[in-house]
């Protein structure tokens, strides 16, 4: 069996980023564990990144005001307050999403997160139908 060097046995005083580390004796029936979270270990954040982020939300918004009929007053003559009823309930099971993918992503919290999300789109879809006058729950 051939001796390794270990990662951390190497000198410190050139860090290298192409370098590849060295192969680590391991255990065969050991498990590999891999962090699959989505946020990065720093924790500042600088400016552009805060925009970016934000950017993103403000398309998604956008779209869904749009594909809600916030122009239906304008071009039939429907009430303002069911128009703003159906953006909302809209908007409801748009944070479910959110907050699904949320969960999904993070590792704290995932199942609280993903039954939160699923209750605001079934929320969302019990308003869209009472709204339309044909409620699901008498």
């Amino acid at each position: 069996m051939a001796k390794h060097r270990r990662f951390s046995d190497k000198p410190k005083d050139k860090p290298s980023s192409h370098q590849t580390p060295d192969i680590l004796e391991s255990d065969p029936n050991a498990e590999t564990v891999q962090d699959f979270s989505a946020t990065s270990q720093k924790t500042s954040k600088d400016f552009k990144s805060i925009i970016l982020s934000g950017t993103k939300y403000a398309y998604i918004i956008g779209a869904v005001a749009l594909l809600s009929g916030i122009f239906t007053p304008l071009t039939i003559g429907a009430e303002i307050e069911a128009v703003i009823v159906g953006m909302l309930s809209i908007f409801l099971g748009l944070a479910g999403g959110i907050i699904i993918f949320l969960g999904i992503k993070t590792q704290k919290y995932t199942t609280i997160m993903i039954c939160g999300g699923l209750a605001m789109m079934i929320g969302s879809l019990i308003l869209i139908y009472q709204s339309t006058n044909h409620p699901l729950i008498n």
